[in-house]
């Protein structure tokens, strides 16, 4: 009975612990697995994440033997282009002119090109490409205007010019234009030094798109020893008039992509306001396509607008007989050939030509330059059409005393400017000059507008001055022409005798609008702060008073 019961004990015993052991392999293997999953999962996520690598790392690589392949053949190109240039190099004119006309097919014929005009142009790859270049590449506009420059002996009118032309343009205008500006000299240093003085006077205005400056490499001229003289004409003369044919053929191969019409200009002329618009309008109000030239000054190459799909004949033709004749004359033989029949006589000719020449009344650009671009030739012309133009402009400006340290020149004195009269002209100012108006009665003043030159002495313009005003309770002033801050800096520089600075003249002109903290004004003053290299005309006073 004992042993039995000891064999059931021990029965029972396994038994139990078969059951302990069947619930721990159990809990033990479902545990297991829960890891075993996880791992397969993370193990499923690298393998996509390295496959993904993979195919990245296989675009990445096509792309830069793409950039490889690009940077190889560009290499390439460099190489061939300069292997050319050695081989035209070294051989003849003659020979180069032969071999430039002979094609891979027989059957192919080959048209002229700049290369047979001026096959100089062949011994250099940069020949044609501008040496100096500023401007934002605009394109798509209505007018290009076209203003090639040289150096002077005695003065540059070049940023007189382009003051003029700018200031009479509208905002719209000035989106719808662009002005080119050929610094034509072979010397580069003297380009780069035009280039970087226009850069530093219109940084707006370059910025924006409406100016751009060119200058031609210096291989692009040809050699101008061997011009023989032709009409009377001295050698230097015959030099002056072909390199300028040269110029004018440049700015217009420039221009001819950039928009619909291209007006050609010089570096010495001052326009009428609305000038813009004026052309724009004559040139689409023509009743039919056919003119060639429409003329807004009756003086030589200046205010001739053509249409930019006619630029490549002409400048074709002026490549024909650049050396031959100066460009008014090419301009006329060229209607010629188009119109006139030789067995009619001259007056037959100038009707026919007359419809291809129009000519706008008055005139929208004025002659200002005295010393030609040509050395020792001084030339005063004036364009009758132009008219008489309005030097000064004159406003209501409150009561006032005006006194100045300048010496007024004859008859044109400060009172008459003030009072809107006549404008004020005085010789060249130094440095502490001023001008000063005092109110009989102190008057608080909104704004002010003051304008140094005018159209016929643009250039006789305030450089390097400043506007400064009085306030008739100074104190009150100077308290409140404080910046609200943490040590109350003042916002304006005070003068030794008590006027506040609050403007400067830019490009000629200062205006602006005055801090009504000031109160009451008891003065202004312009005073000139360095040397000016020119006489001075104040041609517009405005002082608008508060309301």
């Amino acid at each position: 009975m004992r042993l039995r019961n000891v064999s059931f004990l021990t029965v029972l015993l396994f038994g139990l612990c078969g059951l302990v052991s069947l619930s721990w392999y159990t809990a033990f293997s479902s545990s297991r697995g829960d890891v075993v999953d996880i791992y397969q999962r993370e193990f499923l996520a690298l393998r996509e994440r390295l496959h993904s690598a993979e195919q990245e790392n296989l675009r990445r690589s096509k792309e830069l033997n793409l950039v490889l392949e690009e940077i190889k053949r560009a290499i390439a190109e460099k190489q061939a282009l300069r292997d050319i240039n050695r081989t035209w190099s070294s051989l003849s004119e003659e020979t180069r002119l032969k071999l430039w006309n002979v094609s891979s097919s027989k059957n192919v014929l080959q048209l002229p090109s700049i290369f047979h005009h001026l096959p100089h142009l062949l011994n250099r790859e940069d020949s044609l490409l501008p040496a100096v270049h500023l401007g934002q590449g605009r394109t798509g506009v209505s007018i290009v205007m076209g203003v090639p420059s040289v150096k002077r002996e005695v003065h540059s009118y070049l940023t007189d010019t382009l003051t003029s032309l700018m200031s009479e343009l509208s905002a719209a205008e000035k989106e719808d234009c662009v002005i080119v500006v050929l610094i034509a000299e072979a010397d580069q240093q003297y380009a780069s030094s035009v280039a970087d003085n226009l850069k530093r006077f219109f940084p707006a205005e370059i910025q924006s798109g409406l100016l751009e400056v060119v200058s031609p490499s210096v291989h692009f001229y040809p050699d101008f020893s061997r011009l023989r003289e032709s009409f009377g004409d001295p050698k230097e003369r015959v030099r002056w008039r072909t390199k300028q044919n040269l110029d004018y053929c440049f700015l217009m191969m420039y221009a001819q992509s950039k928009g619909t019409y291209y007006v050609q200009l010089e570096d010495d002329i001052v326009a009428r306001p609305n000038y813009f618009t004026t052309m724009k309008n004559f040139a689409l109000q023509q009743p039919s396509e056919e003119w060639m030239i429409l003329e807004f000054s009756q003086l030589g190459f200046i205010g001739k607008m053509f249409k930019s799909l006619d630029l490549s004949l002409i400048v074709e033709f002026m490549l024909m007989f650049y050396k031959d004749k100066p460009i008014d004359w090419l301009l006329d033989h060229i209607m010629w050939v188009k119109v006139c029949n030789p067995e009619k006589d001259a007056k037959h000719c100038d009707r026919q030509k007359a419809n291809l020449r129009i000519r706008f009344k008055p005139s929208l650009f004025q002659h200002v330059g005295t010393h030609s671009s040509l050395a020792g030739k001084i030339q005063k012309l004036k364009d009758k059409d132009f008219g008489k133009q309005t030097l000064h402009k004159g406003h209501a400006n409150p009561l006032a005393e005006v006194t100045t340290s300048l010496k007024t020149y004859q008859h044109f004195t400060l009172e008459k400017a003030y009072l809107g009269e006549d404008f004020f002209w005085a010789f060249t100012p130094v440095a502490g000059d001023f001008i000063r108006i005092r109110f009989f009665t102190p008057v608080r003043i909104e704004r002010y507008f003051f304008r140094s030159g005018n159209i016929e002495h643009p250039g006789d313009k305030l450089f390097n001055t400043s506007v400064e005003v009085l306030p008739f309770d100074n104190i009150q002033a100077e308290k409140e022409a404080l910046t609200e801050g943490r040590e109350r800096t003042p916002k304006y520089h005070r003068t030794e005798d008590g006027f506040i600075r609050i403007g400067n003249f830019q490009k000629g002109i200062a205006e602006g609008e005055v801090d009504p903290t000031f109160g009451p004004l008891e003065a202004m003053r312009l005073s000139v702060i360095t040397d000016s290299p020119v006489w001075v005309i104040l041609s517009e006073i405005f002082i608008k008073k508060a309301d």
